[in-house]
């Protein structure tokens, strides 16, 4: 048998797909264009404001346990339901508000959700106090980031999201678990989880 050295050995495989358009995207990204869209656009692009935070933070614990892909098509609804997310009308729903969402098709229906909702709107109020949502989320950016080549490289937690999510916990949060605040570091580009080889890796600027 031929040995080989690792010199020789042939590279990994890329984890991303060439479009039709030359660009390079991970698997989940390069076939519905919604989807593709919202990577090139908006996915890992850095979020500093508290209205635009709390809508991903709202939108990912809705995301819990579903595709991004059923939140994304709903999205409109979700801005029409939850007052734009606007963090202050949010925090003045009462249980009216509850029985309507809770009737309302053009959102995902969990009573459990729709209540976090409202108690993440009263907490990021409460945190205005102390500094406020965007600095206390982003006072969690790890020292390096993720270099995944494919998407099975791609980690669904870490030690900042963990840490994370027992920090948001202690000031009021809810339904803001590792994996979930995870998902959400990738999202605000707190992290980078772009696969190396993507036409997207590094355009954060937070990230070289």
């Amino acid at each position: 048998m031929i040995e080989t050295s690792p010199a020789d050995a042939p590279p990994p495989l890329s984890g991303s797909i060439i479009g039709a358009d030359g660009l390079a995207r991970p698997a989940w990204a390069s076939v519905d264009p919604m989807l593709r869209d919202y990577y090139d656009t908006e996915w890992g692009v850095p979020v500093r404001d508290e209205h635009g935070l709390f809508e991903r933070i709202s939108l990912e614990a809705f995301q819990s346990g579903l595709s991004w892909a059923i939140i994304l098509r709903k999205r409109p609804g979700f801005r029409a339901a939850f007052a734009d997310f606007d963090p202050e009308r949010v925090a003045a729903f009462d249980e009216d508000d509850v029985v309507r969402l809770l009737n309302d098709e053009k959102i995902v229906r969990n009573r459990l959700k729709i209540r976090a909702t409202i108690t993440n709107a009263r907490a990021t109020i409460a945190l205005r106090d102390s500094g406020g949502l965007v600095d206390f989320v982003w006072s969690f950016q790890p020292d390096a980031t993720p270099a995944p080549l494919t998407q099975s490289d791609v980690p669904t937690r870490s030690e900042a999201s963990v840490a994370l999510s027992k920090a948001l916990k202690k000031v009021g949060f809810v339904f803001v678990g590792p994996t979930t605040m995870f998902a959400l570091m990738e999202a605000i580009g707190i992290i980078d989880t772009h696969l190396v080889d993507s036409h997207r890796r590094g355009s954060s600027g937070v990230w070289s």
